[in-house]
């Protein structure tokens, strides 16, 4: 998945956060203004009913009937606590208060009424609501926390945000790795199932060529046609078989079998195989192992040995007849170094002695045998360094086997003396 997939999931997942955030708190304060004050019959300011309310020399005249509506009522308290005028005062309201009392349904409610009050020269004005239409509750609190509070605001905004973004990050990536494994499945299905219709009609080619090959009956301009038809299809064959692994090593499909392995007995071994295959006939071949005995590795003896072969073939394919080969093997930086020199890489336009790294989609000129080189390293926890020109050159840095994790391998004492004797009968020859 691409940076920007991934930012652009994120800026989706943010604008909806937000904008339910924004939604939903313009909704709180359409709602506490529509409802503040009691709602619609709290809309007039008591001021207005107070002006309404006028002392006439012999009694008080009140024209603010419209004001209070149907179900309010109000009520004037004298400076002595008696209810000098009122306007449908409910029967359980006192004419009598105590300066308790005021003080009380000032905060509060007056006997369960909500009420509210304005100071008049002559006394206290009261206008009070049924019960129940209105909830009073008193609020107060530090001029500080007021001064602090955009700050606040501020800082949980930005928490939630990063909590948004990193939920949509886990999201994102959880779905990109779903689509991922379905895409892989497919690749990996699509390419099985190619390489299985290949390999058919292949080995009967490599078949009926090495008959004809071998028939006495055929010029030889004939079976040299054969020949070259029968090393042509060993080719498209392994590149099948390198197609196939390396897709499974990208897709991580491939289970890794690790043993621990002696360098210098697996180098020997694997020599001995490539030399008593036919591959290095006519190639001089070294194997340069140091004194002292190197290091124990952990590795799967199938893909290592794959990954040598492999640069192993690619030295005979780009080298002349009678040239040398070098298999080394080092310890160095804690970690052992298994090298393979020798031949140019014939696709390779780098000039001698230019050092080239692979790159990460397989497109570099070193082919797919070289990617796979490096894909097998980097699947044991190490690295592939490759330098084209002349002599053509790649080490192989591998991890060592710490002595928490070394347990009983193979018998390595049987493994040295045979494969010796196979190096040197392939020497021989």
């Amino acid at each position: 998945m691409n940076l920007r997939s991934l930012f652009k999931g994120a800026v989706l997942v943010t604008a909806s956060a937000t904008l339910i955030a924004v939604i939903t708190v313009a909704g709180i304060l359409a709602f506490v203004f529509y409802h503040s004050d009691g709602g619609r019959n709290w809309d007039v300011p008591v001021s207005r009913i107070s002006s309404a309310l006028i002392w006439d020399g012999t009694g008080y005249e009140f024209s603010g009937e419209d004001l209070l509506g149907d179900d309010r009522w109000a009520m004037l308290i004298g400076e002595d606590g008696q209810v000098i005028w009122s306007f449908r005062r409910p029967a359980d309201v006192p004419e009598q208060y105590s300066l308790t009392d005021v003080a009380s349904f000032t905060r509060w409610y007056l006997r369960d009424y909500p009420v509210q009050c304005r100071i008049r020269d002559d006394g206290l004005l009261v206008v009070g609501a049924p019960k129940g239409s209105v909830w009073k509750h008193d609020i107060s609190t530090a001029s500080q926390l007021l001064h602090d509070a955009p700050l606040w605001i501020g800082v949980i905004f930005l928490l939630a945000l990063g909590c948004v973004l990193l939920l949509s990050y886990f999201v994102v990536r959880r779905w990109f790795r779903q689509a991922q494994r379905v895409r892989d499945a497919a690749r990996s299905d699509w390419i099985n199932g190619v390489s299985h219709d290949i390999r058919t009609p292949l080995s009967m080619v490599m078949g009926y060529a090495a008959q004809m090959e071998a028939a006495t009956d055929l010029s030889l301009a004939r079976r040299k046609q054969a020949g070259i038809i029968r090393s042509q299809s060993q080719e498209i064959r392994d590149l099948v078989n390198d197609l196939n692994l390396t897709m499974r090593l990208d897709c991580a499909m491939q289970a890794l079998r690790k043993e621990v392995l002696q360098p210098e007995v697996f180098l020997r071994e694997t020599a001995a195989d490539f030399l008593n295959g036919g591959m290095g006939e006519g190639f001089e071949f070294e194997l340069d192992l140091p004194a002292e005995p190197l290091p124990s590795i952990e590795a799967d003896p199938f893909l290592l040995r794959r990954a040598l072969n492999n640069l192993l073939t690619n030295c005979v394919r780009h080298n002349t007849p009678g040239d040398t080969i070098h298999l080394r093997a080092r310890s160095e930086s804690g970690r052992v170094v298994l090298t393979v020199e020798g031949g140019t890489a014939a696709d390779s336009p780098a000039p001698p002695r230019a050092a080239q790294q692979l790159e990460a989609d397989g497109g570099a000129p070193h082919g797919t045998g070289l990617k796979l080189v490096s894909q097998i390293a980097a699947a044991h926890g190490g690295t592939a360094e490759f330098q084209s020109g002349t002599p053509f050159r790649c080490e192989l840095w591998l991890p060592l086997v710490s002595s928490g994790r070394l347990r009983p391998g193979r018998r390595m004492d049987g493994i040295r003396g045979r494969h010796m004797k196979l190096f040197r009968r392939a020497r021989r020859k």
